[in-house]
């Protein structure tokens, strides 16, 4: 311990423990301390008064044998926007990017494949969550086959099969269940038929705008324009969004993003139509981007309640840093049956 300043040096040791401060200024001056002496606090330029900067050399807090408790700054990478992997989210897109490309302008119908192989996972991922989330008991068996079924039929023989694939695998549904308990039976095939029809029915309207002449192209303005809605209402949204949307199903939704997801997908329609498709005209893009538009974001809406419904966030986690397939078919699969509509009023089917 060092002398105060002013003081002789042969004033007693026991003095340090009770001898106010070195200065007669401030509150509790010439008060009795206790234990070792305090030593006064430091006011650096800048500091605010109430906040006292000390020494170099503060009293220990911690116990012998214990290391004292530092403050380390946060070095975990900080969250992306709704909680996502950025990284992994491009990652994936490009992947998956890289595969319909490469099956739709090699071999054509390898892309009718890829279309089998989502639709099938996102029937598997859906019945899932429904038996979770809900003890829907949902038959997984002839939903899948009906499934792959009616996007055959509907590549190969047209709407009119591909709609009795539908009807049949309604039934085969309703038969399925019979197996089990009657209790709750109404509820199950409910839920199975409402499954046939958002999943495989709505992913037939793909397929069959793939059977085109031009059915990569077709596609590809089908991917296109739905893209543009989503990346448009992202951007804009994010960037001037103030009015919300449907803030109680999806509070990131604005009224001003949707904007911006309509005019974005329209001028990617009206692009495309024109330079793309054959006998395409500019206006009907114009036309075609914006109905795609409102039926992606109805879509994403109508995903979010069903999401909502289940009190989850994501439909499953197969694709890193976008959730699940269905979480990624949820914009597309209500657009499919607009644009293949529209294609064939404007250019034929």
């Amino acid at each position: 311990m060092h002398d105060a300043p002013g003081r002789p040096a042969s004033a007693p040791d026991r003095s340090a423990a009770t001898a106010p401060g070195p200065e007669s200024s401030g509150p509790g001056v010439g008060a009795p301390q206790t234990g070792h002496a305090r030593q006064r606090p430091v006011y650096r330029p800048g500091t605010p008064a109430q906040t006292p900067v000390m020494p170099h050399h503060p009293t220990p807090t911690s116990a012998p044998g214990q290391e004292t408790a530092v403050a380390q700054p946060d070095q975990q990478p900080r969250k992306q926007r709704g909680g996502r992997n950025l990284q992994a989210a491009i990652g994936v897109g490009v992947g998956l990017g890289a595969v319909i490309v490469a099956s739709l302008f090699f071999v054509k119908v390898l892309f009718l494949f890829v279309v089998m192989a989502a639709v099938g996972v996102g029937i598997w991922e859906l019945t899932s969550r429904l038996a979770e989330r809900k003890q829907v008991s949902v038959p997984l068996v002839p939903l899948v086959a009906g499934g792959i079924a009616m996007l055959a039929a509907g590549y190969w023989a047209g709407p009119e099969w591909a709609a009795a694939a539908l009807a049949l695998t309604g039934l085969a549904v309703m038969v399925w269940r019979m197996s089990q308990p009657p209790e709750n039976y109404l509820r199950d095939i409910t839920a199975g038929i409402f499954t046939a029809f958002y999943v495989p029915f709505l992913a037939t309207f793909v397929v069959m705008m793939l059977a085109a002449e031009d059915g990569p192209w077709r596609i590809l303005l089908f991917l296109v324009v739905t893209i543009c809605s989503d990346t448009g209402a992202y951007a804009v949204g994010y960037k001037f969004g103030r009015n919300k949307l449907a803030p109680a199903i999806s509070p990131g939704k604005t009224r001003e993003g949707l904007a911006g997801g309509i005019g974005l997908s329209m001028i990617a329609g009206a692009l495309l139509m024109q330079y793309v498709i054959d006998d395409g005209v500019w206006w009907q893009g114009l036309i075609l981007g914006a109905c795609a538009a409102v039926t992606a974001t109805l879509g994403d809406l109508a995903e979010s309640m069903i999401k909502r419904d289940l009190g989850i966030k994501d439909m499953g986690t197969l694709l890193p840093g976008h959730g699940g397939i269905m979480d990624r078919l949820d914009s597309l699969l209500p657009t499919a049956p607009v644009v293949w509509l529209l294609l064939a009023a404007f250019v034929g089917s």
